[in-house]
Formats: C-alpha cells, structure tokens, sequence
C-alpha cells in the first residue's frame, strides 16, 4: 500500500511502571501498523497491556521507549500544548465510562471538542445536531447527560468523538457499561462508522465486538501474541 494509506504505526514500543520499587513491563517491544479504513480490535486478558496500547497510541501516555507515528508525526517530537492540540483535532476517543459532563445537554457535550478547537458557533452547532441524528438521538439534543440512558451517553459520546472529523477513533471498552442489547446497538454503530470510512481501534474484552472488526490483535504479556484479519 502507498505509504499515505498510514494513520498510525508503533515501532519497539515499550512501557514500564514502577510500582512499590519493582519495574512492571506493560508492554514490551511492541510493532503494529494500522491502515486508513482499518476496523482493528485488541484483545487480550486483563494486564495484557491492551489498555496501555491504546494510551500510547491515542498520545494520552508517553512511552518508555520506542515511536508512535500519527498521519506521519512522532508524538514525541510534539510539546504538550502540540500534542493536546493534536490529539483534538486528529483523534475522537470513546470511553467506558462516557465522560460526559453532566450539567451540559447531549448538543453541548457534542459541541465542546469543536469550541476547543476554535470553530465558529454556528458551525459548532449545526455539526453537533448533525452528528446527534448520525447517531440517532436528534430528539434528545437538549437533554442533560445526567437525563439519558447508558446507551444513549455512550452514542453522544460517539458523535462527540466524531465532532473535528479526526482520522482516528479510538474506544476502550465501549459496550463494557451497557446491557447486551444496548451493547448490540453500539456495536452496529461501529459497524456504520466503519462503512462510511473510520478508521477505529477498539479495546475489548467483547469477543462479538471483535468478530465484527476486520482484524483482531490479541495481546498477552505485554506482547502482540497473533494478529488476524478476517
């Protein structure tokens, strides 16, 4: 593939901790290159390293050594201010846990990414709306986050992902807060989001969440243990 078909790629990427005087490896040595248009999921037991993977992809941690390349730029040659300002405008991260602001309503939380990155009002707005009905929640625009269902926090959470069209999406755990059935919603989301171009890396422990992705990485002791597209 042309080399401009690259969104990201880790090279010998290792993380250590130092907890109470030891040295943890989190991940050791680790080389993966993800492709414009790739639905990836990573896979791997609990102190896997799939977590730390997505931090350091994603520029939320920094490695102990080795690179990450985002659309061609080493993160680390970025300073902090670079960075954030990087990360807003290139990648939409989808949480767990949702980080939705409570006292905003859902078309605020969706807007706020985009006031970050210095947009107009008026365009804010109207791109925040838009991306409500992508995700099928026009009629609840004006409600709190403290006012909506698990599922339905999490797919604002998802248009708000989407908010600066970032060449990246990144989700850690996104149907780990959620019913089955609301699991499965979010899921053919993903699924559509996929269709219409994303490229997404998902951390999961949701074996039906990484069949639908067209490659699975599964990790194990900090180390990429298989790596499979289909």
């Amino acid at each position: 593939m042309a080399h401009s078909s690259v969104v990201i790629e880790a090279r010998n990427l290792a993380k250590q901790y130092s907890i109470n005087a030891a040295v943890v490896s989190a991940l050791r040595g680790v080389d993966l290159r993800i492709d414009r248009g790739e639905y990836l999921a990573i896979l791997g037991p609990s102190g896997s390293g799939k977590s730390t993977m997505l931090q350091l992809l994603g520029g939320l941690d920094h490695p102990s050594s080795g690179t990450v390349r985002l659309l061609g730029t080493d993160l680390a040659d970025l300073n902090d201010r670079e960075l954030t300002r990087f990360r807003l405008t290139t990648i939409g991260f989808v949480f767990q846990r949702f980080h939705l602001l409570p006292v905003l309503t859902a078309v605020e939380n969706v807007e706020l990414p985009m006031a970050e990155a210095g947009r107009p009002r008026g365009q804010r707005l109207a791109r925040a709306r838009e991306l409500l009905g992508y995700v099928g929640l026009a009629s609840r625009a004006q409600h709190r986050a403290t006012e909506l269902s698990g599922g339905e926090m999490q797919r604002v959470a998802i248009a708000r992902a989407l908010a600066n069209e970032p060449a990246l999406i990144l989700a850690d755990e996104p149907t780990g807060e959620l019913d089955q059935a609301t699991g499965g919603q979010i899921l053919e989301l993903f699924d559509r989001l996929h269709r219409d171009g994303a490229t997404i890396v998902v951390v999961t422990h949701d074996e039906h969440l990484a069949a639908r992705a067209g490659r699975q990485v599964r990790m194990l002791d900090g180390r990429i243990d298989s790596d499979t597209h289909g």
